[in-house]
């Protein structure tokens, strides 16, 4: 049975919070699988648009920030660096998806407000990153938040 995408839109032409939220959760899943396997993320997409009950899900911004975050990759990481305690690589598989995931939304979809990427994220990492992480999340974000969206922390 085919499943219809919902709408990324609701009535009022907001975009659907929790459809979005399902989107971040799939697709830090899909990055942390990209990460650690390196497996094609077209083959990705296509084992998580399958595998999974997508009707409730925003799949155009799951594949947005899915397609974003590897093709953005060097810059995330070149713009977390400085947010960071300790190197890239030494962040855990799940926190690094995370926090490229935020980094992402916040340089590159500035529809989502500063505080609902920050908050989306520590609380992808309460749900599967290790007992304290979400406050090192939090942090960071914060600061590149701090760094590159001056404007609207200054409302």
């Amino acid at each position: 049975m085919k499943q219809t995408p919902i709408s990324r839109k609701e009535h009022s032409g907001r975009p659907n919070p929790g459809a979005r939220r399902k989107a971040r959760h799939f697709a830090m899943q899909a990055l942390y699988q990209w990460d650690l396997a390196g497996a094609s993320l077209s083959n990705i997409e296509a084992e998580f648009l399958t595998d999974n009950d997508m009707s409730k899900v925003d799949t155009e911004y799951f594949r947005d920030i899915l397609r974003g975050v590897p093709r953005e990759l060097d810059d995330l990481d070149e713009k977390l660096a400085p947010c960071l305690s300790r190197n890239m690589q030494e962040v855990t598989p799940v926190e690094r998806a995370i926090l490229r995931l935020g980094a992402y939304e916040l340089l590159h979809r500035i529809d989502v407000p500063y505080r609902v990427v920050i908050n989306e994220s520590v609380e992808l990492s309460k749900k599967f990153g290790a007992n304290e992480s979400h406050k090192f999340i939090n942090g960071a974000l914060d600061k590149l938040a701090q760094a590159v969206r001056v404007v609207e922390i200054k409302k």
